[in-house]
């Protein structure tokens, strides 16, 4: 996913965050993005499961 960012560029963004959001919002922002994250997989999980119930319909008809 981050192949091409070294260790630089990620120091610079994690600094660049710090200094936009402070450091006391950070982890209130990781505790929000992680929130953020479990909802997307758990949609995503949700939409497969629909997905192969629907395709186990069309194969229960044929």
């Amino acid at each position: 996913m981050f192949g091409n960012i070294g260790g630089w560029e990620i120091l610079i963004i994690v600094l660049l965050i710090i200094i936009f959001f402070g450091a006391k919002k950070i982890p209130e922002l990781a505790q929000g993005l992680g929130k953020g994250m479990k909802e997307f997989r758990k949609a995503a999980r949700d939409i497969q499961e629909d997905i192969s119930l629907e395709d186990k319909k069309q194969d229960d008809k044929k």
